[in-house]
């Protein structure tokens, strides 16, 4: 069994100390774990972020296999389960706080209100408006990291970071919604990649851009 303090040291060596530090002592939490949040997640549990808070009320499908982070062996298995599983196969250090409920306007701000960042990972427009309004103004101080734009097979340059406002860092090309075609797999991560790129540097104070 690898311990823990193997792990921390390889973490630290290759991030440098005190940027592990500021990895380890956060809480990031994520809302909805499908082809976004599940890769949101597997990249922040690479990084050794100490704390994720895993929410989504669904069941893994078969059709989510094309472009969510899961395996034919979690098919049927809770999202948050089935995610928790992964993280603790890359570092089972790490504290996975799981919650198979579907998030509300009204119960948001309870999730998630212990978090350093939080992330948007929903694929519907509605749940998305939903989730930001409730953040934004139920928890002032919390950086907010949403995904909009990333169906379809367009170049994968277009998707991008932007700071539309104070905490709400949007990631995407902003524009091609279901309408524009199946989510595949490719652009899906890109665009979850710069989402935890961007829990990255705010945990270790960047500023924007």
């Amino acid at each position: 069994m690898i311990s823990k303090k193997q792990l921390d040291t390889v973490l630290e060596e290759r991030h440098g100390t005190a940027v592990q530090a500021c990895f380890s002592s956060a809480t990031v939490g994520i809302a909805g774990l499908g082809g976004l949040g599940s890769q949101i997640a597997i990249h922040l549990a690479r990084l050794g972020v100490g704390h994720l808070i895993l929410v989504d009320f669904d069941s893994v499908d078969l059709s989510n296999l094309n472009r969510q982070h899961y395996f034919l062996r979690h098919v049927g298995k809770p999202k948050p389960e089935a995610l928790a599983e992964q993280i603790h196969e890359i570092n089972p250090y790490l504290r996975c706080d799981t919650y198979p409920v579907r998030v509300t306007s009204q119960n948001a701000c309870s999730l998630f209100s212990d978090c350093s960042v939080i992330c948007e990972a929903f694929d519907l427009a509605d749940q998305k408006a939903m989730f930001v309004e409730a953040i934004l103004s139920g928890l002032p101080g919390i950086p907010l990291v949403s995904g909009s734009g990333m169906a379809g097979t367009a170049s994968a340059n277009l998707i991008r970071t932007e700071q539309p406002m104070g905490r709400l860092y949007l990631c995407g090309d902003g524009e091609s919604d279901l309408g524009f075609g199946s989510l595949m797999s490719p652009r899906v991560g890109v665009c979850a990649a710069h989402q935890a790129t961007m829990v990255m540097r705010l945990l270790l104070g960047d500023t924007f851009p």
